[in-house]
């Protein structure tokens, strides 16, 4: 009987080993590498990194091209803040066309904290968006008609219709910049407001909220302003006045509602003009009387 042939033999000779031979062991992978990183020396290290940094800066560039923020130098696409849903774009309001009027016009942030004199409490931080106070007034005055709307800030616990009042009575004071017939006023509405039937707005707006009606003034949240049509009235200061008002806030109002129309109406700021005399009503009587008694009307 023949010998069975083991399965997978079949046809294969064995070869006689050697004496005294033994097959080679293959070559370690690692002993490939260090050869090639001697043979190379440190461009072996570099041209990996390089190739990788190369994908990644390419792959940055992509996502910035489509608008994608980046996550390797760790930016964020800056948030977009949203207006109140009040607020229109700021335009340029004049009483006539030989006296042109800037886009925003405001005070300087005071270089020490101001002392209070009878301080009524207010809100820092109100909500941010407006609210017309709705209804309107008489015609006050017999000249050019100047008609007005008056917003407070939402959130800030006052009262729309009081302070609507005391504008309306400031503006139609004989005193006021209508005096003598140079012009009338007439306190509008909501739909003359959404209408844009106006001249000007009267704003009574937080301290914290004063650089979103103002923005780039630089009312440090302690001055009023007038941005635009907007004569922005300060609640801080509605409510406290000035140190150097001694209390009289009541005086203070009648100024700050004067001073800050005034430049709607296209008038700048004057100095006080000589020791005791009235302060002009467009001095910045806020920063200080220069010498100057206090006063609140236009025509005196």
């Amino acid at each position: 009987m023949g010998t069975a042939e083991r399965p997978g033999t079949a046809g294969r000779r064995e070869l006689p080993a050697r004496a005294g031979s033994t097959s080679p062991a293959p070559r370690p992978r690692t002993g490939r590498l260090r050869g090639f990183a001697r043979r190379y020396g440190w461009r072996a290290y570099a041209i990996p990194l390089l190739t990788v940094a190369t994908i990644v800066v390419l792959v940055d560039l992509a996502l910035t091209t489509r608008g994608v923020p980046s996550q390797t130098t760790g930016a964020a696409a800056p948030a977009t803040a949203s207006a109140p849903a009040t607020q229109p774009a700021p335009e340029t309001a004049s009483v006539e066309e030989a006296a042109p009027v800037a886009p925003a016009e405001g005070e300087a942030e005071p270089t020490e904290a101001p002392v209070t004199v009878g301080a009524e409490p207010y809100v820092e931080q109100g909500a941010g968006s407006l609210t017309v106070v709705d209804g309107s007034s008489p015609v006050y005055g017999t000249g050019p008609l100047r008609r007005f709307i008056v917003e407070v800030e939402d959130g800030i616990g006052v009262a729309g219709e009081p302070f609507a009042q005391a504008v309306e009575a400031t503006l139609g004071d004989p005193r006021g910049w209508g005096s003598g017939g140079r012009l009338s006023f007439q306190r509008v509405g909501a739909a003359e407001a959404a209408a844009g039937q106006f001249d000007f707005r009267v704003s009574l707006v937080s301290p914290g909220s004063m650089e979103t009606y103002c923005p780039g003034v630089g009312t440090g949240g302690y001055t009023s302003c007038r941005y635009g049509e907007r004569a922005v009235i300060n609640l801080a200061r509605w409510a406290t006045a000035v140190p150097h008002y001694d209390g009289d806030v009541a005086t203070y109002r009648q100024y700050v509602v004067n001073h800050e129309v005034g430049h709607a109406l296209g008038n700048g700021h004057v100095n006080c003009p000589g020791p005791g005399q009235l302060a002009p009503v467009m001095q910045q009587q806020t920063l200080d009387l220069q010498g100057c008694a206090k006063n609140a009307w236009p025509y005196p």
